[in-house]
Parts: C-alpha cells; structure tokens; sequence
C-alpha cells in the first residue's frame, strides 16, 4: 500500500493529513499559530511558525499511523494564498508575511492600476487591483520599507515557502500564481508585460506548475527536519480553494462548493475561461489541468462567528467545557431557537474589508436594527445569516459569467454545522450535499500528489475513485421565501453606509 500526505497551511493553524491510496485517513494533525495585527487593517504571520508547523504535523502523522515512511508516495501542498513571503539572497526571511486578509494596501492598488491600467489588468490578471493581492503587498513594503526590499531576491507564496524549506526549489502552482495579480491567467505563467509595468524583476518569482506536476522531492534538509525520506515526491498544490475543490469533487463544469473557513468562498469549476468584467469575483486558473475557476470571496466568514464567540460567549464557552461538547455545537443550538431575521435584526460581516461584490477595503460590520428585545442568541444567528447573505452575493453573480451550477458542495468548519447547510440551502434556494470526508484541502493536496506519483491517471479519475458523498439538505421553500425578504434589505445596505465607512476610515 502507497501512502500520500496533504499539507493545508492555513491562517489559524496548518494540517498534515495522511492517507492510503484510496483516499481513507489514515492520521492527521493541527498546529496554530498567532495572527499579528500590529494596526487596524494589518495582518501578518510568521513564516517560521508555517514551517514549525509543517515539521510538527508530518511526524506526528507518519508517528500516529505507524506506516513504514518509505511507502509515501507523494506530498501535496495546499494554503492560504496571497501572502507575501520575502527572502534575501541566502534564503532567509525578511520580515513577517503580509497575509490575504490584510487592508493596508490602497494606495498600492491606485499605483497598480496607474501604471498597468484597468484594461490591461482585466485582460492579463483577470483582476482590478486589490488590496488582498500580493503584487499591492510588494509594492508597499518598496514603498514603505525599501532597506527590505533592496535586500529581497526571492518572494514566495505561504505553501512555496514550506516547498521551498523541504525541496530548496523556488516554484509555485498556477492555482495559487493566479492570485499574486502577476499571472497571465489565459497563459497559466508569469506575464513579463506586468512585471515590467510594476518594476518587479523576474527572477524573484518560482518556477510555475501544473498542480499535479511534481515541483521537487524532499532534500537532506527537509529530511533531516520532517523525517520524510529524501527523494520523495513534492508537487505543485494548489491555493486552499483549488485544493479544496479537489477534495470534494468539484473538478467538472456544473459543480460548485461553497466553504466557510476564516473566509467564505463560494466557488465553481469552468472549462472556458469567463471573466466578470468588474472584477467583482475572481477567475483563477484551478488544479485540474487546462481549467479554471470562478470565485467569490467573503472576507470575514468564519471569523465573523469567532471573533463574536470570543468576544461575547463566556457563557458559552463554560457550559460547554463543563459538558464536554465543542462550543460551536453549542452555539448551534442557542442560534436554531431563534426565528429566520432573528426578529429584525441584520448583519453585516465586513469585519476585514470585502472583496465579492463590494472591492471595497474600507467596508466596516455592522448590526442593523438592534433593539432591546434583542438578545446575544439573536445577535449569534445574525451572524451565521449576515455571513450567508454575503456568500449568495457571490453566488449571484456566476449565472451573468455562463458559469452554470449543477451541484453545490458544502465545506469547511461551517459546513460541518447542519444549521449553517440549511442556510445556506435555503438563502441559495438549492439542495446543498456533503462529502464523506471533511479534510478539505488537505485530502485534494493529496490526491494531486497521487496523480503527481502516477497513481492516479488524473485529477477528475482519482475523485471519481475517492470522493462521495453522504447526506444532502434541499432548501425549504417557505424559508427561502422568507429569507427573501431580509436578503432583499441586507443586499441594499452596503450602498448606503459606503461613503460613511470611507470617512470612518480617514479619522
């Protein structure tokens, strides 16, 4: 029996998941890691933690399954995307990454669009310039740390800067280039037009891959650090989205997932290339070969319900430790007693900013209609609906592209809640499905390091093999009606508080 590891490295902690050939789980492991905000808007993390986390998981994983390490086949790689990783000439980090969620680039995005144009971005990048992109991250730290920038030779993504420590090889994956704002989307490689329109030399930037192709194999120093074995197999990856994508099957035209991690992402497999003119979602290229994929992004999902459970369920958080379940199960239940529009009360989820539809990094969270009748049960389901309402903006958008949705998977810490599904069937007005397996971009890293060490003959067969499927929720049509009709109010709001969150952001 061959064995495939999946390395996720996400904003609040990195998985390493084991599996057998036929996609069963054989071990995982999570290590977190701090998110530094050193001002409001900022994020950063540091890449070392990635990489403590990396050697942490893959000996726990090979430890916990007791299989003989020489019978892994392949290793994937899946992450976050965005974020900035800089290294100077001996391969040394910078300074902390500038990760996806950070604000602090405006004015790098105006400088992006000047010199590039709007035109010439939409046609190569398929993207307006965006705060969360890395290209604005570089041109910041040029513009506002240049010590560190004369002294950068070498800028990765998060997942290649774990690459880069267990192979020595500077590469990346197309999924994950797609949104550096450097890509030509069409071409699947570096476009020279935009670097040189943005002064950022070429040879910084990693060799790109297919995300099944293998990139390098673990060298002395990856062994000697993880106790994998030297030559073994390290491919591509894929950004989390695409990765996830792939562990749940959505590798054919008419499947689509929707996930709720830190972020919220509804996202759609397309074998033509279609993209939104106003740059309002995303189209990247994805992990199968000679696809693509069309994105929405809602900046502050999960990290809406967990910045309010931290913030204001002590109470919560108490009982469950003293009956032994997990809080978020808890708050579940707190939330299903209250009614759809939680009485007239509507959230807003634009905690880090918005991408999908709004493009807009001064967005600020808001409670609409607070009253005194209200409780912190009903301000918890606001959440959860406020997050959704944002996640069908996304949705809507696909139908204008000719990106049409088939099949709607449900995935990430959000997915696992049977209250937040039926949400989100119910506000999408569609039958939402979820997959045996919850391991998400970890299982899709793997299957692509499968296909990577033939032992799968592609992306879409090895999912046909592994991926199924083991409830659905079909929408309820009384509540979609009546979702309907808050979702109308939600879906005007931002219009009106916009040009007051611009001015909140320049006091």
């Amino acid at each position: 029996m061959k064995y495939l590891i999946g390395i996720d490295v996400g904003t609040s902690g990195t998985k390493t998941a084991l599996f057998d050939e036929n996609g069963e789980k054989m071990a995982s492991h999570t290590a977190e890691y701090p998110l530094y905000q050193p001002k409001n808007g900022y994020a950063e993390q540091n890449p070392f933690d990635w990489w403590q986390a990396t050697c942490e998981g893959l000996q726990k994983v090979v430890e916990k399954s007791g299989i003989d390490k020489n019978d892994i086949a392949g290793i994937g790689l899946s992450g976050q995307m965005h974020g900035l990783v800089m290294l100077d000439e001996n391969g040394e980090v910078l300074r902390k990454s500038i990760i996806w969620c950070d604000q602090r680039t405006a004015k790098e995005c105006e400088e992006i669009t000047e010199r590039c144009g709007l035109d010439t971005l939409m046609r190569i990048t398929a993207s307006p310039a965006l705060t969360g992109f890395t290209a604005s991250k570089i041109l910041w730290v040029r513009n506002n740390e240049p010590d560190i920038y004369a002294k950068c030779k070498h800028i990765l993504l998060p997942k290649d800067y774990i690459r880069y420590m267990l192979t020595g090889e500077f590469a990346t994956d197309v999924s994950d280039a797609s949104g550096m704002q450097l890509l030509d989307i069409a071409k699947r490689n570096w476009s020279q037009e935009i670097l040189d329109l943005l002064d950022i030399p070429a040879e910084w930037l990693g060799k790109v891959y297919e995300s099944c192709e293998v990139s390098g194999t673990i060298n002395e120093n990856g062994s000697k650090a993880t106790g994998i074995p030297v030559g073994v197999p390290v491919v591509g990856g894929a950004g989390d989205n695409a990765a996830a994508a792939v562990g749940c099957g959505v590798v054919r035209d008419g499947r689509a997932f929707t996930t709720i991690g830190t972020s919220g992402v509804v996202f759609a497999h397309t074998s033509e290339m279609s993209v939104d003119p106003q740059g309002r979602c995303h189209t990247f290229c994805t992990a199968v070969p000679g696809a693509w994929h069309v994105m929405g992004v809602t900046q502050a999902a999960g990290l809406s319900l967990k910045w309010y459970k931290d913030n204001f369920c002590d109470t919560e958080l108490a009982e469950a430790e003293a009956a032994g379940k997990n809080v978020y199960a808890l708050l579940d239940e707190k939330a299903a007693e209250i009614p759809i529009g939680c009485d007239r009360l509507i959230y807003m989820p634009y905690l880090m900013g918005e991408r999908t539809p709004h493009l807009d990094p001064n967005a600020r969270g808001i409670f609409f209609g607070l009253s005194a009748m209200h409780t912190r049960a009903h301000l918890l389901r606001a959440v959860m609906e406020g997050v959704t309402f944002s996640l069908k903006d996304c949705l809507s958008l696909f139908g204008g592209l000719g990106v049409k949705v088939d099949s709607m998977m449900a995935c990430g810490g959000g997915g696992s809640s049977a209250l937040w599904r039926q949400m989100l069937a119910d506000i999408f007005g569609c039958t939402v499905k979820q997959c045996v397996s919850n391991e998400g971009g970890a299982l899709g890293a793997a299957i692509l390091a499968g296909v990577g060490a033939g032992l799968y003959p592609s992306v879409e067969e090895a999912c046909d093999k592994i991926i199924s499927v083991k409830g659905e929720q079909p929408a309820d049509a009384a509540n979609t009606s009546r979702y309907a009709q808050f979702y109308e109010i939600y879906s005007n709001l931002y219009d009106t508080v916009k040009p007051f969150c611009a001015k909140l952001a320049l006091l």
